[in-house]
């Protein structure tokens, strides 16, 4: 299929299925015209890529365990560790979020918000 059908398809711009072409992620082959041609299985795995970056995955991440996944032997477990290890990165992220929001809120009212906290006002 061509790149204007891949990408209302899959509700993506062509800009945006001629940038995942271009890093690696769905691939084509080149017409004699010199159009793009899509395989049909390039619908389902622009659709994966989507929801994949919509659960916190990067295109990086996405390429690199896709070919895990690819051969792993039961591609359910294998998602659900990627999953967990996800939801530890974001726990992790979300504890350093915290300790940031209360850094700046002792520094509501300082003066100088950039001063070390607990330094003499002046």
């Amino acid at each position: 299929m061509r790149i204007g059908e891949l990408a209302a398809r899959t509700g993506l711009t062509k800009d945006t299925v001629r940038f995942y072409e271009r890093i690696g992620l769905v691939e084509s082959r080149r017409l004699p015209n010199g159009y793009r041609d899509f395989p049909p299985e390039a619908v389902p795995w622009l659709q994966y890529v989507r929801t994949a970056q919509a659960l916190g995955f990067t295109l990086a991440e996405i390429a690199r365990h896709f070919t895990e996944l690819g051969e792993a032997p039961d591609s359910a477990a294998a998602l659900s560790a990627l999953f967990e290890e996800k939801i530890r990165i974001i726990d992790a992220r979300m504890a350093e979020l915290a300790a940031l929001r209360a850094d700046l809120t002792d520094r509501v009212d300082t003066g100088c918000p950039l001063r070390a906290v607990g330094a003499a006002r002046q």
